[in-house]
Protein backbone atom coordinates (compact mmCIF):
# COMPACT_ATOMS: atom_id res chain seq x y z
CA UNK A 1 0.00 0.00 0.00
CA UNK A 2 2.90 2.34 0.85
CA UNK A 3 4.46 1.74 -2.58
CA UNK A 4 1.17 2.50 -4.35
CA UNK A 5 0.80 5.72 -2.39
CA UNK A 6 4.27 6.94 -3.41
CA UNK A 7 3.93 6.18 -7.13
CA UNK A 8 1.70 9.15 -8.00
CA UNK A 9 4.05 11.54 -6.17
CA UNK A 10 6.97 10.10 -8.06
CA UNK A 11 5.18 10.53 -11.35
CA UNK A 12 4.29 14.12 -10.41
CA UNK A 13 7.91 14.93 -9.58
CA UNK A 14 9.03 13.54 -12.93
CA UNK A 15 6.50 15.70 -14.74
CA UNK A 16 7.52 18.81 -12.82
CA UNK A 17 11.18 18.14 -13.67
CA UNK A 18 10.30 17.66 -17.35
CA UNK A 19 8.27 20.89 -17.34
CA UNK A 20 11.14 22.85 -15.79
CA UNK A 21 13.56 21.43 -18.35
CA UNK A 22 11.21 22.42 -21.15
CA UNK A 23 10.85 25.94 -19.74
CA UNK A 24 14.62 26.29 -19.49
CA UNK A 25 15.01 25.16 -23.09
CA UNK A 26 12.38 27.63 -24.34
CA UNK A 27 13.96 30.41 -22.33
CA UNK A 28 17.27 29.94 -24.13
CA UNK A 29 15.47 29.69 -27.46
CA UNK A 30 13.70 33.06 -27.12
CA UNK A 31 16.92 34.78 -26.19
CA UNK A 32 18.08 37.07 -23.43
CA UNK A 33 16.34 40.19 -24.81
CA UNK A 34 12.76 38.84 -24.75
CA UNK A 35 11.61 40.82 -21.69
CA UNK A 36 13.20 44.02 -22.94
CA UNK A 37 11.53 43.56 -26.33
CA UNK A 38 8.15 42.85 -24.71
CA UNK A 39 8.31 46.01 -22.58
CA UNK A 40 9.48 48.04 -25.56
CA UNK A 41 6.49 46.85 -27.63
CA UNK A 42 4.09 47.70 -24.80
CA UNK A 43 5.48 51.21 -24.46
CA UNK A 44 5.48 51.67 -28.24
CA UNK A 45 1.77 50.80 -28.39
CA UNK A 46 1.06 53.11 -25.45
CA UNK A 47 2.93 55.95 -27.15
CA UNK A 48 1.02 55.35 -30.40
CA UNK A 49 -2.31 55.47 -28.57
CA UNK A 50 -1.25 58.60 -26.68
CA UNK A 51 -0.22 60.30 -29.92
CA UNK A 52 -3.71 59.69 -31.32
CA UNK A 53 -5.47 60.89 -28.16
CA UNK A 54 -3.29 63.75 -26.90
CA UNK A 55 -2.75 67.09 -28.62
CA UNK A 56 0.30 69.00 -27.43
CA UNK A 57 0.43 72.83 -27.35
CA UNK A 58 3.19 73.07 -29.94
CA UNK A 59 1.59 70.91 -32.66
CA UNK A 60 -1.51 70.87 -34.81
CA UNK A 61 -4.33 68.44 -33.91
CA UNK A 62 -4.16 65.20 -35.84
CA UNK A 63 -7.03 64.39 -38.17
CA UNK A 64 -9.29 61.62 -36.86
CA UNK A 65 -12.31 60.87 -39.05
CA UNK A 66 -14.40 59.25 -36.28
CA UNK A 67 -13.78 62.14 -33.94
CA UNK A 68 -14.48 64.70 -36.66
CA UNK A 69 -17.84 63.09 -37.44
CA UNK A 70 -18.69 62.81 -33.73
CA UNK A 71 -17.97 66.51 -33.21
CA UNK A 72 -20.85 67.13 -35.62
CA UNK A 73 -23.42 64.37 -35.00
CA UNK A 74 -23.11 64.52 -31.18
CA UNK A 75 -22.77 68.28 -30.82
CA UNK A 76 -25.35 70.21 -28.84
CA UNK A 77 -25.91 72.54 -31.78
CA UNK A 78 -26.10 70.11 -34.70
CA UNK A 79 -26.89 66.72 -33.12
CA UNK A 80 -30.68 66.97 -33.00
CA UNK A 81 -31.18 68.84 -36.32
CA UNK A 82 -29.05 66.22 -38.10
CA UNK A 83 -31.01 63.42 -36.45
CA UNK A 84 -34.31 64.90 -37.63
CA UNK A 85 -32.87 65.53 -41.11
CA UNK A 86 -31.58 61.96 -41.46
CA UNK A 87 -34.86 60.39 -40.39
CA UNK A 88 -36.78 62.77 -42.68
CA UNK A 89 -34.65 61.66 -45.63
CA UNK A 90 -35.23 58.00 -44.73
CA UNK A 91 -39.00 58.52 -44.59
CA UNK A 92 -39.03 60.57 -47.78
CA UNK A 93 -37.21 57.81 -49.67
CA UNK A 94 -39.62 55.26 -48.16
CA UNK A 95 -42.76 57.22 -49.06
CA UNK A 96 -41.61 58.13 -52.55
CA UNK A 97 -40.26 54.69 -53.39
CA UNK A 98 -43.20 52.66 -52.06
CA UNK A 99 -45.88 54.06 -54.39
CA UNK A 100 -45.24 52.07 -57.55
CA UNK A 101 -44.49 48.68 -55.93
CA UNK A 102 -47.66 49.05 -53.87
CA UNK A 103 -49.73 49.73 -56.99
CA UNK A 104 -48.16 46.76 -58.77
CA UNK A 105 -48.83 44.38 -55.88
CA UNK A 106 -52.41 45.64 -55.60
CA UNK A 107 -52.97 45.03 -59.29
CA UNK A 108 -51.58 41.50 -59.09
CA UNK A 109 -53.06 40.37 -55.78
CA UNK A 110 -56.44 42.12 -55.82
CA UNK A 111 -57.34 43.09 -59.38
CA UNK A 112 -56.03 39.89 -60.97
CA UNK A 113 -55.84 37.02 -58.48
CA UNK A 114 -58.99 37.75 -56.46
CA UNK A 115 -61.38 37.56 -59.47
CA UNK A 116 -59.51 34.43 -60.60
CA UNK A 117 -60.14 32.83 -57.20
CA UNK A 118 -63.81 33.72 -57.41
CA UNK A 119 -64.03 32.11 -60.85
CA UNK A 120 -62.50 28.92 -59.43
CA UNK A 121 -64.88 28.98 -56.46
CA UNK A 122 -67.89 29.42 -58.75
CA UNK A 123 -66.66 26.71 -61.10
CA UNK A 124 -66.38 24.09 -58.36
CA UNK A 125 -69.64 25.18 -56.75
CA UNK A 126 -68.43 26.43 -53.37
CA UNK A 127 -71.20 27.94 -51.20
CA UNK A 128 -71.13 31.73 -51.30
CA UNK A 129 -70.48 31.99 -47.56
CA UNK A 130 -67.45 29.70 -47.75
CA UNK A 131 -66.10 31.59 -50.78
CA UNK A 132 -66.72 34.83 -48.94
CA UNK A 133 -64.79 33.73 -45.83
CA UNK A 134 -61.89 32.33 -47.85
CA UNK A 135 -61.61 34.96 -50.60
CA UNK A 136 -63.24 38.23 -49.43
CA UNK A 137 -62.19 37.51 -45.86
CA UNK A 138 -58.93 35.63 -45.37
CA UNK A 139 -57.37 36.19 -48.80
CA UNK A 140 -58.36 39.85 -49.16
CA UNK A 141 -57.03 40.72 -45.69
CA UNK A 142 -53.76 39.00 -46.56
CA UNK A 143 -53.55 40.71 -49.95
CA UNK A 144 -54.08 44.13 -48.39
CA UNK A 145 -51.42 43.45 -45.75
CA UNK A 146 -48.91 42.52 -48.45
CA UNK A 147 -49.72 45.37 -50.85
CA UNK A 148 -49.98 48.08 -48.19
CA UNK A 149 -47.14 47.01 -45.87
CA UNK A 150 -44.50 45.18 -47.91
CA UNK A 151 -43.21 48.07 -50.12
CA UNK A 152 -42.61 50.62 -47.32
CA UNK A 153 -41.12 47.97 -45.02
CA UNK A 154 -38.83 46.66 -47.77
CA UNK A 155 -37.42 50.19 -48.14
CA UNK A 156 -37.53 51.52 -44.56
CA UNK A 157 -35.99 48.59 -42.70
CA UNK A 158 -32.84 48.31 -44.87
CA UNK A 159 -32.28 52.07 -44.62
CA UNK A 160 -32.74 51.99 -40.85
CA UNK A 161 -30.44 48.98 -40.59
CA UNK A 162 -27.78 50.77 -42.66
CA UNK A 163 -27.80 53.63 -40.12
CA UNK A 164 -27.44 51.08 -37.35
CA UNK A 165 -24.65 49.22 -39.16
CA UNK A 166 -22.79 52.47 -39.84
CA UNK A 167 -22.75 53.21 -36.09
CA UNK A 168 -25.11 56.18 -36.06
CA UNK A 169 -27.87 54.86 -33.76
CA UNK A 170 -25.55 54.68 -30.68
CA UNK A 171 -24.86 58.39 -31.32
CA UNK A 172 -28.61 59.04 -31.19
CA UNK A 173 -28.67 57.26 -27.81
CA UNK A 174 -25.73 59.43 -26.71
CA UNK A 175 -27.60 62.60 -27.71
CA UNK A 176 -30.69 61.52 -25.77
CA UNK A 177 -28.84 60.38 -22.63
CA UNK A 178 -28.77 63.78 -20.94
CA UNK A 179 -32.50 64.31 -21.45
CA UNK A 180 -33.28 60.86 -20.05
CA UNK A 181 -31.30 61.63 -16.92
CA UNK A 182 -33.09 64.96 -16.50
CA UNK A 183 -36.44 63.19 -16.84
CA UNK A 184 -35.51 60.84 -13.98
CA UNK A 185 -34.84 57.80 -16.17
CA UNK A 186 -31.70 55.75 -16.76
CA UNK A 187 -29.48 56.70 -19.68
CA UNK A 188 -29.61 53.12 -20.97
CA UNK A 189 -33.32 53.63 -21.61
CA UNK A 190 -32.23 55.34 -24.81
CA UNK A 191 -30.88 51.97 -25.97
CA UNK A 192 -34.09 50.08 -25.18
CA UNK A 193 -36.07 52.84 -26.91
CA UNK A 194 -33.96 52.44 -30.05
CA UNK A 195 -34.75 48.71 -29.93
CA UNK A 196 -38.43 49.57 -29.49
CA UNK A 197 -38.41 51.35 -32.84
CA UNK A 198 -38.02 47.89 -34.32
CA UNK A 199 -40.27 45.92 -31.96
CA UNK A 200 -41.71 46.98 -28.60
CA UNK A 201 -41.52 43.41 -27.27
CA UNK A 202 -37.80 43.38 -28.09
CA UNK A 203 -37.47 46.81 -26.48
CA UNK A 204 -39.03 45.48 -23.27
CA UNK A 205 -36.54 42.60 -23.23
CA UNK A 206 -33.70 45.04 -23.94
CA UNK A 207 -34.42 46.84 -20.65
CA UNK A 208 -32.49 44.02 -18.96
CA UNK A 209 -29.36 46.14 -19.49
CA UNK A 210 -30.72 48.51 -16.81
CA UNK A 211 -29.63 47.32 -13.35
CA UNK A 212 -32.00 49.44 -11.27
CA UNK A 213 -35.43 47.71 -10.96
CA UNK A 214 -37.17 51.09 -10.62
CA UNK A 215 -35.58 52.58 -13.72
CA UNK A 216 -36.10 49.37 -15.66
CA UNK A 217 -39.82 49.51 -14.84
CA UNK A 218 -39.96 53.10 -16.12
CA UNK A 219 -38.31 51.98 -19.36
CA UNK A 220 -40.75 49.05 -19.77
CA UNK A 221 -43.85 51.20 -19.23
CA UNK A 222 -42.73 53.92 -21.66
CA UNK A 223 -41.31 51.67 -24.41
CA UNK A 224 -44.71 51.60 -26.14
CA UNK A 225 -44.22 55.23 -27.22
CA UNK A 226 -41.45 54.15 -29.61
CA UNK A 227 -43.11 53.44 -32.97
CA UNK A 228 -42.67 49.75 -33.69
CA UNK A 229 -42.46 47.92 -37.02
CA UNK A 230 -46.21 47.34 -37.15
CA UNK A 231 -47.09 51.03 -36.79
CA UNK A 232 -44.68 52.58 -39.29
CA UNK A 233 -46.76 51.55 -42.36
CA UNK A 234 -49.90 53.08 -40.80
CA UNK A 235 -48.11 56.38 -40.21
CA UNK A 236 -46.55 56.44 -43.67
CA UNK A 237 -49.78 55.56 -45.50
CA UNK A 238 -52.00 58.10 -43.71
CA UNK A 239 -49.37 60.85 -43.90
CA UNK A 240 -49.06 60.24 -47.65
CA UNK A 241 -52.72 60.10 -48.67
CA UNK A 242 -54.09 62.77 -46.31
CA UNK A 243 -51.34 65.21 -45.28
CA UNK A 244 -49.09 64.99 -48.33
CA UNK A 245 -52.15 65.30 -50.60
CA UNK A 246 -52.71 68.85 -49.28
CA UNK A 247 -49.54 70.07 -51.02
CA UNK A 248 -48.26 70.16 -54.60
CA UNK A 249 -46.80 66.94 -55.94
CA UNK A 250 -43.21 68.15 -55.69
CA UNK A 251 -43.70 68.87 -51.96
CA UNK A 252 -45.99 65.97 -51.06
CA UNK A 253 -43.22 63.47 -50.33
CA UNK A 254 -41.15 65.72 -48.06
CA UNK A 255 -44.24 66.98 -46.21
CA UNK A 256 -45.43 63.41 -45.61
CA UNK A 257 -41.97 62.48 -44.34
CA UNK A 258 -41.94 65.46 -41.97
CA UNK A 259 -45.36 64.44 -40.65
CA UNK A 260 -44.11 60.94 -39.84
CA UNK A 261 -40.97 62.37 -38.19
CA UNK A 262 -43.17 64.71 -36.14
CA UNK A 263 -45.23 61.76 -34.87
CA UNK A 264 -42.05 59.81 -34.01
CA UNK A 265 -40.62 62.85 -32.19
CA UNK A 266 -43.90 63.21 -30.29
CA UNK A 267 -43.45 59.61 -29.15
CA UNK A 268 -39.96 60.47 -27.85
CA UNK A 269 -41.36 63.53 -26.07
CA UNK A 270 -44.07 61.40 -24.44
CA UNK A 271 -41.38 58.96 -23.33
CA UNK A 272 -39.57 61.80 -21.54
CA UNK A 273 -42.78 63.24 -20.09
CA UNK A 274 -44.15 59.94 -18.74
CA UNK A 275 -40.69 58.95 -17.44
CA UNK A 276 -40.52 62.28 -15.62
CA UNK A 277 -44.00 61.79 -14.15
CA UNK A 278 -43.41 58.20 -13.03
CA UNK A 279 -39.99 58.94 -11.52
CA UNK A 280 -41.49 61.72 -9.38
CA UNK A 281 -44.63 59.90 -8.23
CA UNK A 282 -45.12 56.13 -7.96
CA UNK A 283 -41.55 55.26 -8.99
CA UNK A 284 -39.46 57.79 -7.05
CA UNK A 285 -35.75 57.21 -6.63
CA UNK A 286 -32.22 58.32 -7.42
CA UNK A 287 -31.05 58.35 -11.04
CA UNK A 288 -28.22 55.95 -11.85
CA UNK A 289 -25.29 56.76 -14.11
CA UNK A 290 -23.62 54.67 -16.78
CA UNK A 291 -20.85 54.82 -19.34
CA UNK A 292 -21.83 54.60 -23.00
CA UNK A 293 -19.06 53.41 -25.31
CA UNK A 294 -19.48 54.69 -28.85
CA UNK A 295 -18.43 52.08 -31.40
CA UNK A 296 -16.20 53.14 -34.29
CA UNK A 297 -17.85 54.06 -37.57
CA UNK A 298 -17.86 51.21 -40.06
CA UNK A 299 -18.49 51.23 -43.80
CA UNK A 300 -21.98 49.71 -44.15
CA UNK A 301 -22.03 46.26 -45.72
CA UNK A 302 -24.78 47.29 -48.08
CA UNK A 303 -25.67 43.98 -49.73
CA UNK A 304 -25.41 41.98 -46.52
CA UNK A 305 -27.40 44.60 -44.61
CA UNK A 306 -30.15 44.69 -47.22
CA UNK A 307 -30.34 40.89 -47.24
CA UNK A 308 -30.44 40.49 -43.46
CA UNK A 309 -32.93 43.33 -42.95
CA UNK A 310 -35.24 41.88 -45.58
CA UNK A 311 -35.05 38.40 -44.03
CA UNK A 312 -34.86 39.23 -40.33
CA UNK A 313 -37.15 42.24 -40.22
CA UNK A 314 -39.27 42.73 -43.33
CA UNK A 315 -40.27 39.13 -43.95
CA UNK A 316 -40.56 38.39 -40.23
CA UNK A 317 -42.93 41.30 -39.63
CA UNK A 318 -44.83 40.57 -42.85
CA UNK A 319 -45.25 36.91 -41.93
CA UNK A 320 -46.44 37.87 -38.45
CA UNK A 321 -48.97 40.25 -40.01
CA UNK A 322 -50.19 37.58 -42.42
CA UNK A 323 -50.58 35.02 -39.63
CA UNK A 324 -52.85 37.41 -37.73
CA UNK A 325 -54.51 38.90 -40.83
CA UNK A 326 -55.95 35.64 -42.12
CA UNK A 327 -58.07 34.78 -39.05
CA UNK A 328 -58.88 38.47 -38.56
CA UNK A 329 -60.12 38.60 -42.15
CA UNK A 330 -62.41 35.63 -41.49
CA UNK A 331 -63.75 37.30 -38.32
CA UNK A 332 -64.31 40.58 -40.14
CA UNK A 333 -66.19 38.89 -42.99
CA UNK A 334 -68.37 36.96 -40.53
CA UNK A 335 -69.36 39.96 -38.42
CA UNK A 336 -70.05 41.91 -41.63
CA UNK A 337 -72.23 39.17 -43.15
CA UNK A 338 -73.92 37.48 -40.17
CA UNK A 339 -77.11 39.46 -39.72
CA UNK A 340 -79.69 39.88 -36.97
CA UNK A 341 -82.97 41.35 -38.16
CA UNK A 342 -81.41 42.29 -41.47
CA UNK A 343 -78.52 44.18 -39.85
CA UNK A 344 -75.01 42.76 -39.71
CA UNK A 345 -73.13 42.30 -36.45
CA UNK A 346 -70.50 44.75 -37.69
CA UNK A 347 -73.12 47.43 -38.20
CA UNK A 348 -74.45 46.82 -34.68
CA UNK A 349 -70.96 47.17 -33.21
CA UNK A 350 -70.15 50.20 -35.35
CA UNK A 351 -73.46 51.88 -34.49
CA UNK A 352 -72.73 51.48 -30.78
CA UNK A 353 -69.08 52.57 -31.08
CA UNK A 354 -69.56 55.40 -33.57
CA UNK A 355 -70.80 58.10 -31.12
CA UNK A 356 -67.91 57.21 -28.80
CA UNK A 357 -65.37 57.30 -31.61
CA UNK A 358 -66.56 60.67 -32.93
CA UNK A 359 -65.84 62.27 -29.55
CA UNK A 360 -62.18 61.32 -30.02
CA UNK A 361 -61.97 62.27 -33.70
CA UNK A 362 -62.30 58.61 -34.73
CA UNK A 363 -65.31 56.48 -35.68
CA UNK A 364 -66.89 53.13 -34.89
CA UNK A 365 -65.03 51.24 -37.61
CA UNK A 366 -61.66 52.45 -36.31
CA UNK A 367 -62.46 51.46 -32.72
CA UNK A 368 -63.71 48.03 -33.83
CA UNK A 369 -60.59 47.59 -35.97
CA UNK A 370 -58.33 48.28 -32.99
CA UNK A 371 -60.22 45.68 -30.97
CA UNK A 372 -59.84 43.08 -33.74
CA UNK A 373 -56.18 44.06 -34.25
CA UNK A 374 -55.05 43.69 -30.62
CA UNK A 375 -52.87 40.67 -31.59
CA UNK A 376 -50.82 42.76 -34.03
CA UNK A 377 -50.62 46.44 -34.98
CA UNK A 378 -49.74 45.44 -38.53
CA UNK A 379 -53.35 44.60 -39.42
CA UNK A 380 -55.03 47.83 -38.25
CA UNK A 381 -55.22 49.52 -41.66
CA UNK A 382 -56.20 46.34 -43.58
CA UNK A 383 -58.88 45.73 -40.94
CA UNK A 384 -60.22 49.27 -41.32
CA UNK A 385 -60.25 48.91 -45.11
CA UNK A 386 -62.03 45.56 -44.99
CA UNK A 387 -64.66 46.74 -42.50
CA UNK A 388 -65.29 49.88 -44.54
CA UNK A 389 -65.64 47.94 -47.78
CA UNK A 390 -67.80 45.20 -46.27
CA UNK A 391 -70.11 47.57 -44.40
CA UNK A 392 -70.47 50.22 -47.10
CA UNK A 393 -70.26 47.75 -49.98
CA UNK A 394 -73.36 45.79 -48.98
CA UNK A 395 -73.72 42.24 -47.75
CA UNK A 396 -74.20 38.84 -49.26
CA UNK A 397 -72.35 37.11 -52.05
CA UNK A 398 -69.46 39.09 -53.36
CA UNK A 399 -69.70 41.69 -50.63
CA UNK A 400 -66.58 43.73 -50.29
CA UNK A 401 -65.45 43.86 -53.91
CA UNK A 402 -67.03 47.22 -54.59
CA UNK A 403 -63.68 49.00 -54.42
CA UNK A 404 -60.39 48.25 -56.10
CA UNK A 405 -57.19 48.95 -54.19
CA UNK A 406 -54.97 49.67 -57.16
CA UNK A 407 -53.47 52.92 -55.88
CA UNK A 408 -53.29 55.24 -52.94
CA UNK A 409 -56.13 57.22 -54.49
CA UNK A 410 -58.30 54.11 -54.29
CA UNK A 411 -57.31 53.65 -50.64
CA UNK A 412 -58.30 57.26 -50.04
CA UNK A 413 -61.61 56.60 -51.81
CA UNK A 414 -62.36 53.70 -49.45
CA UNK A 415 -61.58 55.78 -46.37
CA UNK A 416 -63.58 58.74 -47.70
CA UNK A 417 -66.54 56.39 -48.14
CA UNK A 418 -66.18 55.55 -44.45
CA UNK A 419 -66.49 59.24 -43.52
CA UNK A 420 -62.81 59.95 -42.99
CA UNK A 421 -61.55 63.54 -42.88
CA UNK A 422 -58.14 65.09 -42.28
CA UNK A 423 -59.05 65.22 -38.57
CA UNK A 424 -59.75 61.47 -38.63
CA UNK A 425 -56.38 60.74 -40.22
CA UNK A 426 -54.51 62.92 -37.71
CA UNK A 427 -56.30 61.34 -34.74
CA UNK A 428 -55.63 57.82 -36.06
CA UNK A 429 -51.93 58.68 -36.45
CA UNK A 430 -51.85 59.96 -32.87
CA UNK A 431 -53.87 57.03 -31.50
CA UNK A 432 -51.64 54.58 -33.40
CA UNK A 433 -48.61 56.14 -31.70
CA UNK A 434 -49.95 56.17 -28.15
CA UNK A 435 -52.54 53.39 -27.74
CA UNK A 436 -52.06 50.10 -25.86
CA UNK A 437 -49.25 47.73 -26.92
CA UNK A 438 -49.96 44.60 -28.94
CA UNK A 439 -50.66 41.29 -27.23
CA UNK A 440 -47.07 40.09 -27.76
CA UNK A 441 -45.66 43.12 -25.96
CA UNK A 442 -48.20 42.80 -23.14
CA UNK A 443 -47.26 39.16 -22.64
CA UNK A 444 -43.53 40.01 -22.76
CA UNK A 445 -44.08 42.77 -20.19
CA UNK A 446 -45.71 40.28 -17.83
CA UNK A 447 -42.88 37.78 -18.31
CA UNK A 448 -40.24 40.47 -17.64
CA UNK A 449 -41.93 42.11 -14.64
CA UNK A 450 -43.72 39.08 -13.18
CA UNK A 451 -46.40 41.53 -12.03
CA UNK A 452 -50.02 41.76 -13.17
CA UNK A 453 -50.23 45.23 -11.66
CA UNK A 454 -47.39 46.74 -13.68
CA UNK A 455 -48.42 44.83 -16.80
CA UNK A 456 -51.88 46.41 -16.48
CA UNK A 457 -50.30 49.84 -16.02
CA UNK A 458 -48.09 49.34 -19.10
CA UNK A 459 -51.16 48.31 -21.16
CA UNK A 460 -53.82 50.73 -19.87
CA UNK A 461 -51.79 53.91 -19.30
CA UNK A 462 -51.01 54.37 -23.04
CA UNK A 463 -54.64 53.56 -23.94
CA UNK A 464 -55.98 56.22 -21.57
CA UNK A 465 -53.38 58.69 -22.84
CA UNK A 466 -54.30 57.87 -26.45
CA UNK A 467 -57.96 58.69 -25.84
CA UNK A 468 -57.03 61.82 -23.87
CA UNK A 469 -54.74 63.19 -26.59
CA UNK A 470 -57.16 62.48 -29.45
CA UNK A 471 -60.03 63.99 -27.43
CA UNK A 472 -58.10 67.21 -26.86
CA UNK A 473 -56.97 67.41 -30.51
CA UNK A 474 -60.50 66.73 -31.81
CA UNK A 475 -62.11 69.37 -29.59
CA UNK A 476 -59.52 72.04 -30.40
CA UNK A 477 -59.71 71.18 -34.12
CA UNK A 478 -63.53 71.51 -34.14
CA UNK A 479 -63.39 74.68 -32.08
CA UNK A 480 -61.18 76.46 -34.60
CA UNK A 481 -62.62 74.89 -37.75
CA UNK A 482 -66.28 75.20 -36.84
Amino acid sequence: MATLALEPNGIKQDRVAALLDSAETLRWQIGQEFHEQLMEDIYTDAARIADRAVTRPDEKPRFDLDRTIDHIVTSRLWGFPLMILLFTVVFWITITGANYPSQFLSYILIDTIQPFLWNIANAIGLPWWLSGILIDGMYLATAWVVSVMLPPMAIFFPLFTLLEDFGYLPRVAFNLDNIFRKSGAHGKQSLSMMMGFGCNAAGVVATRVIDSPRERLVAIITNNFALCNGRWPTQILLATIFIGALFPVYLAGIVSALAVVAVAMLGIFLTFAVSWGLSRTVLKGEVSTFSLELPPYRPPRVLQTIYTSLIDRTLYVLWRAIVFAMPAGAVIWLIANVTIGGTSLAEYFITVLNPIGIIFGLNGIILLAYVVAIPANEIVIPTILMLTVLVYGGSGAGAGVMFELDSQLATRAILDAGGWTLLTAVCVMLFSLIHNPCSTTIYTTYKETGSRKWTAVAALLPLVMGFAVTFIVAQIWRLFSG
